[in-house]
């Protein structure tokens, strides 16, 4: 049994998203997000708020053991890039990127 949330449209690009989703990787909830809170990114903020909320879908509505779980899966997927437009010398134009993800986590319980 697993329990999911998915946080769309954050306005962080996807690969600082995955720093923090690699160190959280296969680590037990408690300590993902200690790890996560005391972790100077940006995107740990969201993704903190993502695990809990992953938490509360799997002990309310799966019943599972709050103190057995853990991250199981979590990945991120570039979202819409939205272009903007920077000026520069002599007339010109270069485009700014501005990047978003979709991000998955996954919680299971351990086995045993």
């Amino acid at each position: 049994m697993e329990a999911k949330a998915h946080l769309r449209y954050v306005r962080i690009a996807p690969r600082k998203v995955q720093i923090v989703l690699d160190m959280i990787r296969n680590q037990p909830v408690d300590k993902a997000l200690a790890m996560m809170q005391y972790t100077n990114k940006a995107a740990c903020e969201p993704l903190y708020k993502l695990v809990k909320s992953a938490e509360a879908n799997a002990v309310n509505n799966f019943n599972m053991d709050k103190n057995s779980l853990y991250v199981a899966e979590c990945f991120v997927t570039p979202g819409p890039i939205m272009k903007r437009v920077m000026p520069r010398a002599q007339g010109r134009a270069y485009r700014i990127l501005k990047r978003s993800s979709h991000v998955t986590v996954v919680l299971k319980e351990i086995e045993g």
